[in-house]
């Protein structure tokens, strides 16, 4: 089956993130536990979005991505 960049496009699109906002250390070790899980059923997540809130806390999603061979 060939892919085509604007397939790929919307299959990622449809894709919601999963969001944290957490307080500093805690979305620290939130974010050490995803990075050194090893990719599952084929896909590697990905931490992306990571910003300071003005009330100190950090928000940030994750993404799954197909795991390179």
């Amino acid at each position: 089956m060939l892919v085509r960049p604007s397939d790929l496009a919307v299959r990622m699109s449809e894709e919601q993130p999963l969001t944290f906002t957490l307080p500093l250390e805690a979305a620290r070790s939130k974010a050490r536990e995803i990075i050194d899980q090893a990719p599952r059923a084929g896909f590697t997540p990905v931490i992306e979005k990571w910003r300071q809130l003005p009330d100190g806390q950090i928000a940030f999603a994750i993404r799954h991505f197909p795991a390179a061979e």
